[in-house]
């Protein structure tokens, strides 16, 4: 009984962990990894994870003819968080390398799960208005564009913040979210005051498209976890039609009134590479902010993004396609993000997904809405585009991991045929058993 009771614990650690990296973002294959690293390691040899996109099962039997004892958990909670999956990392990386026990590793689980965000909601509201600036700067405008950009930001983290309280689906934040921002322009519009409305309404989609829910959807993709990568598409589509429903209700209450907002081809862009690069800059080292990175990370995020959205905007003005500089940006992120997480103690996902938001293909959506609402059937052309652009930055921040990560055959073994990079979790757990044994 005491072993079934010891198998039990072992088994609970695992989908507690489990339940909060997949909960703050990471990919289905590093859940899977890191829950098979934590059971192997404990003593439970060939334990059957099954990770979709809201439920954790592991299960496990000593013999043919013994009855199989398995575990569920409920994924339901969904809040980025990157200071718990730097914790939660930490901590399974002290475990394999038996630093700490079970007992006091599930102890600081059960403490990181319950605990709240180690940042005041007022310097959060703060930081949103200062990602909406960055990308404001980043699109050419003026000091009166980034601080309406900045109060539009701040003013959209408020609503969703407490529309969330209220328990409504996601679905309804992003409607409201694109809402505010169209409405926003529209008022400034009526007003007359002089500022381009387009980077203001762009500044502010920016904070709500999903930029973490691509890569992940990617990853799960690139890894076999198709069910799971088909779930989270499925839940950036809603999102991003949250998104298109609050920006067409805004511009329809535009025209309703006689104020007529629309974004022409040309008249919000990027401006020059010094520019390009801080703006990208101050965008994501803010939302590193807002997303709960460990402060030591937000200044290299932060150099990192402005490094590539400057080589974004010289392969552009070169007459390489914005999918394909995209791509090349994004491969670069990849590549710089292994050894930057290495130095300063992060998984790699918290450096990529900062890094990769000035990049997120605002404008395109922005332009999209625009036509459609015009009932211009060219919109559908630069949507085209806006998710080309999504794509590549999702596939080319992983290809760009997947070089710089090395892979070597005990990972592989443990991992059970799972490929890809590793951007959350452990990368050798064998390994690192086998160095304690010597």
């Amino acid at each position: 009984m005491s072993e079934i009771h010891d198998r039990q614990r072992t088994l609970d650690l695992a989908l507690r962990v489990g339940e909060l990296l997949l909960s703050n973002g990471a990919g289905a294959a590093d859940v899977t990894a890191t829950m098979s690293s934590i059971t192997h390691h404990l003593g439970l040899r060939q334990a059957l994870v099954d990770v979709t996109f809201t439920t954790l099962t592991l299960s496990h039997t000593t013999a043919i003819d013994e009855p199989v004892l398995s575990m569920t958990r409920h994924v339901t909670h969904r809040e980025t968080d990157f200071a718990d999956l730097t914790v939660v990392d930490y901590v399974v990386s002290q475990l394999l390398a038996d630093e700490i026990s079970r007992e006091e590793a599930a102890s600081e689980v059960a403490r990181i799960a319950s605990s709240g965000h180690p940042r005041p909601r007022w310097a959060i509201t703060a930081g949103s208005g200062l990602t909406g600036a960055g990308v404001a700067l980043l699109l050419g405008g003026d000091w009166i564009v980034l601080l309406i950009a900045a109060v539009a930001g701040s003013l959209i983290e408020i609503l969703q913040r407490k529309i969330a309280r209220l328990r409504l689906p996601f679905f309804y934040s992003q409607v409201a979210g694109g809402l505010l921002a169209t409405t926003f322009a529209v008022a400034l519009r009526a007003l007359d005051v002089p500022v381009n409305s387009s980077i203001v309404v762009t500044a502010s989609i920016i904070m709500l498209l999903a930029g973490q829910g691509f890569i992940g959807a990617i990853q799960d993709a690139l890894t076999g976890f198709y069910i799971t990568a088909n779930a989270r598409i499925l839940e950036v589509m809603i999102a991003t039609a949250g998104i298109i429903v609050g920006v067409s209700a805004g511009l329809s209450i535009g025209r309703s009134i006689g104020v007529e907002v629309s974004l022409t081809p040309g008249a919000a862009g990027f401006s020059d590479t010094p520019t390009v690069a801080l703006g990208a800059a101050i965008a994501a080292g803010s939302f590193a902010f807002t997303a709960y990175s460990p402060k030591r990370v937000v200044v290299p995020v932060a150099l990192l993004s402005g490094a590539a959205s400057g080589l974004y905007f010289v392969l552009t003005t070169h007459g390489v396609g914005r999918a394909a500089a995209a791509g090349v940006a994004a491969v670069a992120i990849g590549l710089v993000s292994y050894w930057v997480a290495g130095w300063f103690k992060v998984p790699p996902l918290v450096v990529i997904t900062a890094c990769v938001v000035p990049l997120l293909p605002g404008l395109s959506i922005y332009r999209a809405l625009s036509m459609l609402a015009a009932e211009d059937f060219n919109g559908m052309i630069a949507m085209i585009t806006a998710a080309a652009v999504a794509l590549s930055l999702s596939a080319g921040a992983i290809l760009g991991e997947y070089i710089a990560q090395p892979l070597r055959r005990e990972s592989r073994k443990l991992e059970q045929r799972l490929s890809g990079p590793r951007l959350v979790g452990p990368l050798r757990a064998r390994a690192v058993a086998k160095k304690q044994k010597g």
